[in-house]
């Protein structure tokens, strides 16, 4: 019923702004940028943390990456995309985390694959894929369960970045975070909490996004700080 009212909704407005040119309808105006926003992060992040996976793979090394930080965001990336998907929001209000779930899960079987062993990071994706095989189920998992899935990412968000951000402090560098990845990362989650308001209007999922944004932009400043740190970190590695 919300897609139903959705497409009519912006079918309207495409109506009114293009065809009429009622550049004035400021609700529709917001829509389009709200949706073309969405589409353009949902784009992006088919890519955002590729380059985060190529430096550790051709670096060899996932040294000065938190396996634990990564774990907590793959949990709230899967847990907010099942939590919209099974809410009935427009693929663009939520696309992304299928593409960053995919991308983060790969980056903790090359963390563990690099520290752990290549049966562990085999044995991390088995359940992983079987976790969320289940938890696209409303027979199994009903949206009343998954709600609180979609509230513990605030928690799980702000203690895995912060752990990260920890680690960064400590050892006086980024080590093998990608910069590109970092900042990305930061600027489509302050993006979200506009697409949010206008797509979903959901209260937690906006909440969300704030909290995202301000850990992510947190570790992008530290990657700024630390740049000299981590040039003088690879002339000691080489």
């Amino acid at each position: 019923m919300f897609s139903v009212q959705f497409i009519k909704y912006y079918f309207q407005c495409f109506e009114s702004v293009v065809v009429k040119g009622n550049i004035d309808n400021m609700p529709c105006m917001q829509a389009f940028i709200s949706k073309g926003l969405g589409l353009a992060i949902v784009a992006g992040s088919s890519l955002v943390k590729f380059p985060q996976v190529l430096k550790i793979m051709f670096g060899g090394s996932a040294v000065g990456i938190s396996f634990l930080s990564v774990f907590l965001e793959l949990l709230a990336i899967t847990c907010s995309g099942v939590y919209s998907f099974a809410s009935g929001f427009p693929f663009s209000a939520y696309g992304e985390s299928v593409f960053l779930a995919f991308q983060t899960a790969l980056i903790g079987i090359l963390v563990l694959w690099y520290s752990s062993g290549k049966l562990i990071s085999l044995l991390f994706i088995i359940l992983y894929s079987v976790a969320v095989y289940l938890a696209l189920d409303p027979a199994l998992v009903p949206i009343s369960i998954l709600w609180y899935g979609q509230a513990a990412n605030i928690p799980m968000i702000l203690l895995g970045k912060f752990i990260q951000i920890r680690a960064n402090f400590s050892n006086g560098h980024t080590g093998q975070l990608s910069a590109i990845t970092c900042f990305l990362l930061a600027l489509g989650a302050i993006a979200r909490i506009f697409t949010s308001i206008q797509e979903t209007g959901d209260q937690l999922v906006i909440l969300t996004y704030i909290c995202s944004s301000a850990v992510n932009s947190i570790i992008a400043l530290q990657v700024l700080w630390y740049w000299n740190a981590d040039a003088t970190q690879k002339k000691k590695e080489a």
